[in-house]
C-alpha cells in the first residue's frame, strides 16, 4: 500500500471516532456531517479490510486491529499538527485552537475560573479541556500531543519534558475547631496518634507527608481515602479526623466553617508544583502564549 494513494483525512476521522466512541460525537468534533464521517469510515474499512468499530448498543467498540493502531495514529497526527503549528502563527483573538491540560481535580478550583475569564477576554475562540492526569503515561501523552500541558508535583521525567516551578508552599493540617486532641497547638505526637483523611485519586500509597514521615521511621493511620477536598472538609468539620494538605488548599477548605488551619508539626521541605510541556512545542506560538498565561494564573 503506497502512502501517496491514501487519503490521510481518513485517519483523522478514525482518531476522532476512537477518542469519542461514536460517529455522532466525532462529527461534532470535526465539524462534519454524520453521513460524511460514516462514508469516510466505510472507505477506511475497505482500505484496511477490517470493520474497525462494531456497534454495541449506543457505543462503537474498536476491534483488535483498531486498538493496535490507535496509539500510532494519534501520535502521527499529533506530530503533523505540531509541525504545522510551529511553522504558522498564532493570533489569540482569532485562533480556534484547542488545548488539553492534565491535572488533579483539586487544582481546578483555584485557577480555572480565572483562566476562563482570560480566554473570554483575550482568546474567545480557544477551547480548553481539563482532564485527569495519568502519571504513568504523562511523558508519552505530552510527546504525542494527547495533552499540551500538565500541572503536578515534581516527577522523574526525561529532559524532553520541560518544566517550570509554579508554586512552593508548606503543608498544613485541617482539623475541626475545639478538637479534643488539640490544645492550642498540634504536636507531632498528637498528630501521629490521630486518624487521618488522605485526599487522592490513587488506589494505594501515601501522600507527600507520608514519604517525609517514612524517612524518619514514622507512620500515621489513614482512616479514610477520598477523592475530593470538599468531602474531606465536610467530614473534618463533623468528626475527629484530620487531613494534611498544601496550606492554600487548607485555607480554602476552612472557608466552609467549623474547621481551623494548623501548621504541619514537622519541618519538611515545602510542596512544589510544576507546569510540564514537551520540548517539541517549545517553538509553537500558540503553546508559548498559553504557557505564559498559565504560569501567570497558577502563580497568583
Amino acid at each position: 500500500m503506497q502512502l501517496s494513494r491514501v487519503d490521510l483525512n481518513l485517519f483523522t476521522i478514525f482518531d476522532a471516532i476512537y477518542r469519542d466512541g461514536g460517529i455522532t460525537p466525532a462529527s461534532k468534533r470535526l465539524h462534519l456531517s454524520q453521513p460524511a464521517v460514516s462514508h469516510a469510515l466505510a472507505r477506511l474499512r475497505e482500505l484496511l479490510d477490517d470493520p474497525l468499530f462494531e456497534r454495541r448498543g449506543h457505543d462503537m467498540v474498536p476491534t483488535p486491529l483498531a486498538r493496535s493502531i490507535a496509539a500510532n495514529v494519534a501520535s502521527s497526527l499529533g506530530g503533523l499538527e505540531q509541525l504545522l503549528q510551529r511553522t504558522g502563527s498564532f493570533d489569540p483573538g482569532t485562533s480556534p485552537r484547542s488545548f488539553t491540560i492534565a491535572m488533579r481535580e483539586v487544582n481546578e478550583l483555584p485557577f480555572l475560573p480565572a483562566l476562563v475569564e482570560r480566554l473570554q477576554r483575550d482568546a474567545p475562540h480557544v477551547d480548553i479541556a481539563v482532564v485527569r492526569i495519568d502519571r504513568r503515561d504523562l511523558e508519552e501523552d505530552l510527546q504525542s500531543g494527547e495533552i499540551d500541558f500538565a500541572f503536578d508535583v515534581g516527577l522523574p521525567l526525561s529532559h524532553d519534558v520541560r518544566r517550570e516551578r509554579v508554586t512552593s508552599e508548606p503543608l498544613a493540617v485541617l482539623a475541626r475547631k475545639d478538637h479534643p486532641s488539640i490544645e492550642g497547638a498540634l504536636t507531632l505526637d498528637a498528630y501521629l496518634a490521630m486518624e487521618h483523611i488522605l485526599v487522592t485519586g490513587r488506589r494505594r500509597g501515601g501522600g507527600y507527608e507520608d514519604i517525609a514521615l517514612g524517612r524518619l521511621g514514622m507512620s500515621r493511620r489513614i482512616r479514610l481515602r477520598c477523592q475530593h477536598y470538599a468531602a474531606a472538609c465536610e467530614i473534618i468539620a463533623r468528626s475527629d479526623l484530620i487531613a494534611t494538605m498544601a496550606r492554600s488548599q487548607a485555607e480554602l477548605g476552612s472557608r466552609q466553617g467549623g474547621t481551623e488551619v494548623l501548621p504541619f508539626p514537622l519541618e519538611i521541605p515545602p510542596l512544589e508544583m510544576f507546569l510540564y510541556w514537551h520540548a517539541n512545542v517549545d517553538a509553537d506560538p500558540g503553546s508559548q502564549w498559553l504557557r505564559t498565561a498559565l504560569l501567570e494564573l497558577l502563580r497568583k
